[in-house]
């Protein structure tokens, strides 16, 4: 399927890596013009070496924490313009919240709830007077199914799908959609660390962790990111106007629930 998306421009955050890496990816195929952006310079320009040798798209890397407001400003003025934005910021540490004071949790709220509101207040105008636009918001499985000791991310992703529900209606009219992938486990970095601190908890290995983890969901593995960035990708597309509004969880299955 042509996703109708070719010679677009695009925003990646938290993209050096994991599943904005994969979105990146899956983008840059469909002939978008990816801006990607990551703290990392070294792991960032690898990324985009590897996007560009791939797919052939136009990548242009950009080393700046979106996190902080000199970070917005960089990559805003590399890619001024986007028709698609794809919000993604690593997650909070697991722990109890006993040990969270009030520094952890404004962290937690900046890192994913307000940066990706602040990027949207910066390119939701633009794309309504293009009449074109795509945002899409990486935040967890935690929102449908929250997990003990992800806290803060439970809090902090919920927040922000509570505000994108409400924007999401007002936008839609215009040909601006705005949406939310909820990953479960993908087998990523920031994966491997909960597996690890869960581990831990329960006197594991981490090989044994990973084992319990895989075989405790119904498809019997963890996600690629690379179906994770081609469901991004069509969230994006041309085809996916009529959709907005929306959280989609990707977990093999693993949330319980019917609704």
């Amino acid at each position: 399927m042509d996703l109708g998306i070719a010679g677009k421009k695009a925003i990646v955050c938290a993209a050096s890596k994991g599943l904005g890496r994969a979105c990146a990816f899956s983008l840059a195929r469909e002939g978008v013009e990816v801006t990607i952006a990551a703290r990392t310079k070294d792991v960032l320009e690898a990324t985009a070496a590897d996007i560009r040798a791939k797919t052939g798209a136009k990548v242009h890397a950009v080393a700046c924490d979106v996190t902080t407001e000199a970070g917005r400003s960089t990559v805003l003025k590399a890619c001024p313009a986007p028709d698609i934005l794809v919000n993604n910021a690593g997650g909070p540490p697991p722990g109890d919240f006993r040990e969270w004071g009030e520094a952890e949790w404004l962290k937690a709220l900046n890192n994913n709830m307000v940066t990706a509101i602040l990027l949207i207040k910066a390119s939701v105008d633009g794309m309504i007077a293009r009449r074109f636009g795509r945002v899409v918001n990486i935040t967890s499985a935690a929102v449908k199914h929250p997990i003990w000791n992800l806290g803060l991310s439970n809090g902090a992703r919920a927040g922000l799908t509570g505000f994108i529900a409400g924007l999401a209606r007002t936008t839609g009219k215009h040909n601006v959609t705005i949406n939310n992938l909820l990953p479960g486990h993908f087998e990523t970095d920031r994966m491997r660390a909960n597996v690890r601190f869960q581990a831990e908890k329960l006197g594991r290995t981490f090989e044994e962790q990973m084992a319990q983890t895989k075989a405790a969901n119904p498809s019997g593995r963890v996600g690629d990111p690379a179906e994770f960035g081609d469901a991004c990708a069509y969230l994006c597309s041309a085809q996916a106007g009529f959709i907005t509004g929306q959280n989609f969880l990707l977990d093999g299955g693993a949330y319980p629930g019917t609704l």
